[in-house]
């Protein structure tokens, strides 16, 4: 069975539209992250952060009201055209809505505690709600009125593209006719005092695959599809995933799970590494992801195949960043041959396989046929998803 991906509503450090992040994506000029200095004690550091004014989401109650819902508002409303002519077509059980986060609503709940410390009581306007994992999916279902299956994926940072993967399932097992999918994921306090105790964020922009790379840079970001079997530009062909649980937050040395992943997603989709044209890296600039992501990748595809780390540019978006990064890939099919380049100083480490990073200002003479992108996840969680270009149809 076939299911098509619709052009995607996202908000990112980027651009607060699907139209101004891929302008930003494909431009010849890095684009700089913000500065935070809120989230982590006495240290100011480099973040993707958006700066859009979220509105008041109408018609819900406290409950839903966290600044992540209201990211995937704004990203709904991009797509809101899309989803009206679904309900209009299919009944609300048939529509499912599936997606990832790492922490929901978390950051409302430390602002409420905070107020709590410093006043005494909590804000009338906090629901415990905010905070659960389980709110986004539960808050679009209610919001677009849709009965169907509504699941929240956190499986840290591959819960955006799981969500793909459990979306394309819930069709191709006739449970839906159409699924709302992607991820949101927010700044907060946890993730931000949480990797920087593991040693895991830069104090500088970071630096993916470089010999000078030194971590992560945290960002936040929305991205929505929807999925269906009603013909647009891009398919869902291929997703592969593994679980190689080496340990609970360092990769495996030698790729064993991602390069199962990779090889996994190619055969759903019935490809060869040839096929495909260009690698969205999970590429996330700390030491062994680097190094077990470079092997990996030149293990299946050689050193050819052109690819590149957006999160150079984002920040990683942790929940969001498989979505977020699936979208990119679908602007790459439906671009005009440019690639996302590889932000980074230039500085090769020797001890990395040799990978094909791209250049900025790189345009191929048309755009490829099909694209992968990698996410990967504490514990060894891994997924590889394939967007092909389909034969027609309308975004």
């Amino acid at each position: 069975m076939t299911v098509y991906l619709h052009k995607p509503g996202i908000l990112c450090s980027l651009g607060n539209d699907s139209d101004s992040v891929a302008a930003a994506l494909f431009s010849d000029q890095r684009a700089p992250f913000s500065l935070v200095s809120n989230l982590t004690p006495d240290s100011t550091l480099p973040a993707g952060q958006i700066n859009a004014e979220l509105a008041t989401i109408p018609g819900v109650g406290n409950g839903d009201q966290s600044r992540n819902n209201r990211l995937l508002y704004a990203a709904y409303l991009q797509i809101a055209n899309q989803v009206e002519a679904l309900k209009q077509s299919l009944p609300a059980h048939r529509i499912g809505v599936v997606l990832g986060t790492s922490t929901s609503g978390i950051s409302d709940a430390e602002n409420a505690f905070a107020a709590l410390e410093h006043n005494g009581q909590m804000p009338t306007e906090f629901d415990y709600q905010q905070q659960e994992v389980g709110s986004p999916a539960r808050f679009l279902a209610r919001f677009l009125k849709l009965s169907g299956p509504a699941i929240t994926i956190s499986t840290a940072c591959s819960s955006g593209a799981k969500s793909l993967a459990s979306a394309r399932r819930l069709i191709e097992s006739g449970l839906c006719d159409a699924v709302i999918c992607g991820g949101a994921d927010t700044f907060c306090k946890l993730t931000f005092n949480g990797f920087s105790a593991l040693g895991a964020v830069s104090s500088e922009a970071c630096n993916p695959f470089s010999a000078n790379r030194s971590g992560i840079n945290i960002g936040e970001a929305a991205a929505l599809f929807v999925m269906s079997k009603q013909p647009s530009p891009v398919v869902l062909s291929g997703c592969g995933e593994t679980s190689d649980a080496h340990h609970i937050s360092a990769p495996h040395p030698q790729g064993t799970g991602a390069i199962a992943a990779m090889q996994g997603a190619l055969a759903d989709a019935g490809l060869q590494p040839a096929d495909i044209g260009y690698v969205n890296l999970h590429g996330t600039a700390t030491e062994q992801n680097d190094q077990m992501e470079s092997l990996a990748v030149n293990s299946v595809f050689g050193e050819d195949t052109p690819c590149s780390s957006t999160k150079a540019i984002t920040g990683h978006t942790l929940g969001a960043a498989g979505a977020l990064e699936a979208a990119f890939c679908w602007f790459v099919l439906n671009d005009s041959g440019r690639l996302p380049p590889q932000w980074w100083d230039g500085a090769v480490d020797e001890k990395l396989p040799p990978l094909a990073l791209v250049k900025p200002q790189t345009r191929l003479s048309a755009p490829p046929n099909h694209v992968l992108s990698n996410s990967f996840a504490f514990g060894g969680n891994n997924i590889a998803v394939i967007l092909s270009k389909a034969s027609g149809g309308e975004t």
